[in-house]
């Protein structure tokens, strides 16, 4: 009798204990990582609103709190009323239906809607750019050339600047887009195929006429202003301090002669808080250059505000027109994932948002029409009139003016002055 001896090759089921672990551990790092989408989508849509209403309600206050300001509406605030127009008109059109396709991961709103997306996109962005530039050469012909400036810079001339600004952008938003001249019979068939894909591609004749238009030259030439304009208040703010510390300088070494001399019986001559202030009298100090000298402070501190708008524009366009570029010249070699590129466009889009901003931080005029703005906005039995803004320059007088007079005269006048008025007045007693 022999026995035969089976043999199963059938494989050995794993054991049961860590089975049942590891299936755990699968399910709790799917369920991270959907919370983990979650909490980024979130956290996406969240900024994309915020950036969204920011840009259109700060741009609409700077528009409404220049209509009811008089000592705003002058000239240069022309051209930023039409960039917070154009600010805003991004933030309503471009940023929306870009947020839509952030939210939703397609197009949804067809060919047609695809085109007059794009079109307005570059039509308001490019808007933004140019009305910098015009600002740039107002504020060079104000700080530069001042006594050309009434002549240049009337209120003609700046209508004429913003209806070219406004109506030259067709020429390279509306018309190539819709026309078809703006990308590659590539992409153009693979549109016609997918409806609900709304990609930019655009071809190398495009991307070299557009960026130009749009950022390239008007940048050199914001460039090309400011440092112009930087330089010149940078001369005429040293040349009014020297001017002024020397001549307070002679004024009061006179002064302190004259009280030396009075310590020993011979004619006094007090010397006031209010005189070291004012240079003494004798400065010869009249209304008319202290209004200009506080005119042409406050055009420096215009420039300045404005230059930090056009830098603030510049850092926040230039990735992407980097970007729109290099990767338009270098082909699909210059690979570039979706997510960077819709950082880099609302990098963009945010310089829409910074711009009221950087008003109410910087400039004491729109800093208080805002605030006087939001107060009659929340405030449904506010009926009182805008207030005045040249009232605050007399109800607020800075007090650099004193600390630097303080700082020019020695110690050993002002101590001496001192005991002068302190003698008199023991004496009046």
């Amino acid at each position: 009798m022999t026995s035969s001896t089976t043999i199963d090759l059938r494989p050995v089921p794993p054991p049961t204990v860590g089975g049942g672990d590891a299936t755990l551990l699968l399910e709790a790092a799917a369920d991270s990582q959907d919370w983990a989408d979650v909490v980024g989508f979130v956290v996406k849509v969240f900024v994309m609103v915020f950036i969204i209403i920011a840009a259109i309600f700060g741009n609409l206050l700077v528009i409404v709190s220049v209509m009811r300001h008089r000592k705003l509406r002058v000239i240069t605030n022309y051209f930023v009323v039409s960039l917070a127009l154009a600010d805003m008109l991004v933030a309503m059109v471009a940023m929306t239906f870009n947020a839509s396709v952030q939210m939703t991961g397609r197009w949804l709103f067809g060919y047609f809607m695809c085109d007059v997306w794009n079109s307005l996109d570059v039509y308001f962005s490019t808007a933004s750019i140019l009305h910098l530039c015009c600002i740039s050469v107002d504020r060079y012909y104000t700080i530069v050339k001042p006594l050309k400036y009434p002549i240049n810079m009337t209120k003609r001339v700046v209508a004429v600047m913003l209806l070219n600004t406004w109506a030259s952008l067709a020429v390279i938003s509306f018309v190539p887009i819709f026309c078809g001249w703006y990308t590659t019979d590539e992409h153009q068939l693979f549109r016609n195929q997918h409806p609900d894909v709304c990609d930019f591609k655009v071809n190398k004749v495009y991307v070299i006429v557009s960026s130009s238009i749009s950022f390239w030259i008007p940048c050199t030439i914001m460039v090309f202003m400011y440092l112009s304009i930087f330089r010149e208040a940078n001369r005429q703010e040293k040349a009014i301090h020297s001017r002024i510390g020397n001549q307070m300088l002679l004024n009061h070494g006179r002064d302190c002669n004259g009280d030396m001399l009075s310590s020993s019986g011979g004619s006094s001559k007090t010397l006031t808080l209010h005189e070291v202030g004012h240079g003494g009298g004798p400065m010869h100090s009249t209304p008319t250059k202290d209004r200009n000298i506080i005119k042409m402070k406050r055009e420096h501190k215009a420039a300045r505000t404005l230059g930090i708008i056009m830098g603030t524009f510049i850092l926040c366009w230039l990735p992407f027109f980097l970007w729109y570029v290099i990767t338009t010249l270098c082909g699909p070699a210059c690979y570039c994932p979706d997510s960077l590129v819709a950082v880099l466009f609302w990098i963009g889009y945010f310089n829409s948002t910074l711009n009221p901003l950087i008003y109410a931080y910087f400039n004491r005029d729109f800093r208080e029409a805002f605030k006087n703005t939001l107060q009659c906005a929340f405030c449904s039995l506010c009926r009182r009139p805008p207030s005045d803004l040249d009232a605050l320059d007399v109800r607020r007088p800075s007090l650099r003016y004193d600390d630097r007079t303080r700082s020019i005269y020695s110690e050993a006048c002002l101590r001496h002055g001192d005991r002068r008025r302190s003698s008199e007045f023991g004496s009046s007693l």
